[in-house]
C-alpha cells in the first residue's frame, strides 16, 4: 500500500502538459526554407518548451541585410499558427524588399502550460533564438543571419516577446510592433519582473497595437487588461524620449484583424530608414526632421491629427506618441478611423504559368501594399473562375492565403493551382492568370 501510495505521488507530481506529444511539423521545409528544431533544454535557466524555427530566404540575395521576425502568442493554437509564418507571401514582399529573411518559430507549449516559459526571452527564448540563426545561416548558406539587424512582429505573448528582446537587444533590432502584448517595465505583484530602459532602446523605433474591445472602448472580458500594459509601458519609454507610438483598431478584440497593411507599411518605412546601407555597420538613426506627433488616443474622444515634430507645440511632448514620417502618419489616421489604409498600385503580374492536362499553375509575388485576395483564371480571353473562389478571412480583408486568428496563413496552404473542369481533351486553348490584391486591383 505504501509503495502504491509513493507511485500516485510521483504521477501526481508530473504536470499534465509534460505529457502531451509533440508538435507534428506538417509543412515540409525545403529551399528557399529551411528549418532546425531543439529540444527542450534540461539545464537550468533553458527553454523548457521544444522549439522550431523556419526561415525564408528571397531568392536571388548574395547577403542578407536583416531578418523580419513573426513571433506567435500563447497557447497551444497560437503556438500552431506560427507553422505558416514563414510562408506568408505578403510578409515575404516586405522581406524581399529589404533583402531580409523571414523567420517564423513555434514554441511547442502545450495549453496548459506556462507561457511565460518562452515569451519571456529571460527564460531561455533569447538563447534558443540566436543559436537557431546561427544554425539556420549555415543550412542556407547564408551565415550573416546571425549578426544582421532584427525587425521584430508579435502578437499577444509574442509582443511581450519581441518588446523583450527589444530592451534586451536595443541595438540589434531595427523595429518592433507589438499587438496585443506589451513587455513589463514596472513592478506588478505576480507578474514577471521588470526590464531595464537602456538609453539604446529609446532609438529603437516601436509601435503599440492593439484592438478597441481589448480595454480601449471595451472596458470588460478576458482581454480588457491589455489596454492598461500598452498605456504603461508607453508612458514609461515616451517619458524617456522614446520613439514609441500606439495605434488602435477600431474593429477588432484580441485577433489581428486587418493590422498587417499598417503594420507592414510602418515596418517598410523604418527598415527603410534604419538598416545601414554597407553591411556589418550599425543601424542607422531615424530622422526627427521627418518625424510626427500626435497625443495619445483617449476613448470617446476625437482623434488629433499628427502634426510634425518641427511644429509648434505648447504641450509636453513626452506624452505625445511618434511616428516616424508624414506617410505612417496619414496612414495612422486612416487606420484608426476604420483599417482601409489605400492603395493604388496594383499587384506584381503572375509568373511561370504551366498547363498540364486539365491543371493550370503558376507563381506570384504579394503586393506590399495590399497582399493578394485571390486570381482570376481566363481562357482564350473569357473568365473561367476564381482561385479561391470564395476567399475567406474571419477577421479582416479576405485572403487568398485565408488568415489565422494569430496573422499567419490558414492550413493546409493554399495551393496556386486551378482544375479546368470544361476543358476538351485534344483541344488548345490560352490561359491567363491575373493576381488581385486586397482593395482589388488587379495585375497585368
Amino acid at each position: 500500500m505504501r509503495r502504491l501510495l509513493l507511485l500516485l505521488l510521483i504521477v501526481q507530481a508530473v504536470p499534465v502538459w509534460a505529457q502531451e506529444p509533440a508538435y507534428v511539423l506538417s509543412i515540409p521545409a525545403e529551399p528557399p526554407y529551411y528549418r532546425v528544431r531543439y529540444e527542450a533544454a534540461t539545464e537550468a535557466g533553458g527553454l523548457a518548451f521544444p522549439v522550431s524555427y523556419t526561415v525564408w530566404i528571397p531568392s536571388g540575395v548574395p547577403r542578407l541585410r536583416g531578418v523580419i521576425v513573426h513571433q506567435h502568442g500563447c497557447g497551444e493554437g497560437s503556438c500552431k499558427s506560427g507553422q505558416t509564418g514563414a510562408f506568408d507571401l505578403h510578409w515575404q514582399a516586405l522581406a524581399r524588399k529589404h533583402h531580409c529573411a523571414l523567420l517564423s518559430p513555434v514554441y511547442e507549449q502545450p495549453e496548459k502550460a506556462n507561457c511565460h516559459l518562452w515569451c519571456d526571452p529571460r527564460n531561455g527564448s533569447d538563447q534558443a533564438f540566436q543559436k537557431a540563426l546561427v544554425d539556420l545561416g549555415m543550412l542556407a548558406k547564408h551565415p550573416e543571419l546571425a549578426t544582421v539587424p532584427w525587425a521584430l512582429w508579435g502578437h499577444s505573448g509574442g509582443g511581450f516577446w519581441a518588446g523583450g528582446m527589444t530592451l534586451l537587444h536595443p541595438d540589434r533590432v531595427a523595429a518592433a510592433w507589438l499587438r496585443s502584448g506589451v513587455p513589463p517595465v514596472v513592478t506588478v505583484e505576480g507578474r514577471p519582473g521588470p526590464y531595464e530602459m537602456p538609453p539604446a532602446a529609446c532609438q529603437v523605433p516601436i509601435m503599440c497595437n492593439l484592438g478597441t474591445q481589448e480595454g480601449f472602448t471595451v472596458t470588460d472580458g478576458r482581454f480588457s487588461g491589455v489596454w492598461a500594459g500598452v498605456k504603461t509601458f508607453f508612458t514609461t519609454l515616451r517619458g524617456k524620449s522614446a520613439l514609441v507610438g500606439v495605434s488602435i483598431d477600431p474593429l477588432s478584440s484580441h485577433d489581428c484583424g486587418n493590422q498587417r497593411y499598417y503594420a507592414i507599411a510602418w515596418l517598410d518605412a523604418c527598415l527603410t530608414a534604419r538598416l545601414p546601407e554597407q553591411s556589418r555597420a550599425a543601424l542607422r538613426s531615424m530622422s526627427e526632421e521627418v518625424s510626427y506627433i500626435a497625443p495619445l488616443p483617449e476613448a470617446g474622444k476625437e482623434l488629433i491629427q499628427p502634426i510634425p515634430v518641427t511644429a509648434e507645440f505648447t504641450g509636453d511632448r513626452t506624452k505625445t506618441m511618434w511616428l516616424p514620417n508624414q506617410a505612417m502618419a496619414a496612414a495612422w489616421t486612416q487606420y484608426s478611423h476604420d483599417t482601409a489604409l489605400t492603395d493604388s498600385t496594383p499587384p506584381p503580374a503572375p509568373t511561370d504559368i504551366q498547363v498540364q492536362s486539365n491543371i493550370v499553375s503558376w507563381q506570384a509575388e504579394a503586393d506590399l501594399e495590399s497582399g493578394i485576395g485571390h486570381f482570376v483564371i481566363e481562357r482564350d480571353g473569357q473568365v473561367i473562375g476564381q482561385v479561391p473562389p470564395q476567399p475567406k478571412n474571419p477577421f479582416g480583408r479576405p485572403l487568398f492565403q485565408g488568415l489565422s486568428y494569430s496573422d499567419t496563413p490558414a492550413q493546409p496552404l493554399a495551393e496556386m493551382r486551378y482544375t479546368d473542369s470544361t476543358a476538351e481533351a485534344g483541344r488548345d486553348y490560352t490561359y491567363r492568370v491575373i493576381s488581385v490584391n486586397t482593395v482589388g486591383l488587379q495585375s497585368k
